[in-house]
């Protein structure tokens, strides 16, 4: 299916792009992200499993058991902490 994906702060800063759209076998968000993540450098590093990664679908924040939608919006993006 077909997700378009876009990534935030130092993911953006990491991955050297502020989005892309992509083809995916994945079903899931966590799925997706361990396709990206199997991409190699600079992914396997900005989005690696035990890094503290944010994520929504279709801007609702979602866990990675979320089902991904064709034509859905990914996000990742870091925590955020305010002041």
């Amino acid at each position: 299916m077909n997700v378009k994906i876009r990534y935030f702060a130092s993911v953006r800063e990491a991955v050297g792009q502020g989005g892309e759209s992509l083809q995916t076998r994945g079903e899931t968000l966590g799925a997706l992200r361990d396709e990206l993540i199997a991409r190699g450098e600079p992914y396997a590093t900005a989005l690696a499993r035990g890094k503290a990664v944010r994520m929504a679908l279709d801007q609702d924040m979602s866990d990675e058991s979320v089902a991904l939608r064709e034509g859905c919006e990914v996000a990742f993006f870091p925590p955020v902490t305010g002041g």
